[in-house]
């Protein structure tokens, strides 16, 4: 005889089984009602870092496009507007080391550097813990941004190099140009990731003592100047 079958022959023997499958009834309704609670919880953080990392991709993406466009046709000389190409790659392939590096790293290290009162190992606790917003920011934000970027600064390049010398191709320079760029940029962040996943503290540690190190110059004038 199964459970609902006792439940249905009501007599005293069946009180146990009635009691036990109401109270298994209420804890599974408790452990499925906390489970969605925490589910939207972080469908809506999930939704609400979507939407601002989109907003600041937009923005800095705008922002950035009108400044290198505006220091590119400003810069007349071909070398420096190769050296704010290769500036802007470097950037995106450190971005994307970071952002891979904190996916890996464990936080086990940086508690020990934090009981120790090591510099920098408090800000890397933090990294490590908002490891998927700390990637999405750096992979997807400042790299699509990189990209935009560095796409403006080829275009810049091809045109001062036209108007430099007319007898240059558009078509041929903007297509080597072109090449050269994803070469560069695949190629270090081949490279980048590559020490990202084989050494995730020492990147992540670095990074953190980096920002420490700018905490302390900027928040410490302000404490100078304060006092």
């Amino acid at each position: 005889m199964g459970n609902w079958e006792i439940l249905l022959d009501l007599k005293p023997q069946s009180l146990p089984i009635i009691v036990t499958t109401c109270v298994l009834f209420l804890l599974r309704g408790v452990g499925l009602s906390k489970n969605s609670r925490v589910r939207t919880r972080q469908k809506g953080r999930t939704t609400r870092w979507a939407i601002i990392a989109g907003i600041w991709t937009f923005f800095l993406a705008l922002i950035f496009a009108l400044v290198m466009r505006f220091l590119l046709h400003t810069i007349q000389s071909i070398i420096l507007s190769f050296a704010i190409l290769l500036i802007i790659i470097f950037i995106g392939i450190v971005f994307d080391m970071v952002g891979m590096a904190v996916t890996a790293a464990e936080e086990k290290p940086f508690h020990a550097k934090a009981a120790k009162k090591i510099s920098g190992a408090k800000q890397a606790i933090y990294l490590v813990r908002n490891a998927d917003k700390v990637s999405s920011f750096c992979n997807d934000v400042i790299g699509d941004i990189s990209g935009v970027a560095s796409g403006v600064a080829g275009t810049v390049i091809i045109i001062n190099l036209v108007m430099v010398k007319p007898g240059l191709s558009e078509l041929y320079l903007s297509i080597f140009l072109t090449a050269i760029i994803s070469a560069l940029t695949v190629g270090g962040k081949a490279v980048g990731k590559a020490m990202a996943i084989n050494r995730p503290t020492d990147v992540v540690f670095f990074i953190a003592q980096f920002l420490t190190g700018l905490e302390r110059l900027t928040l410490g004038k302000k404490r100078v100047r304060t006092k």
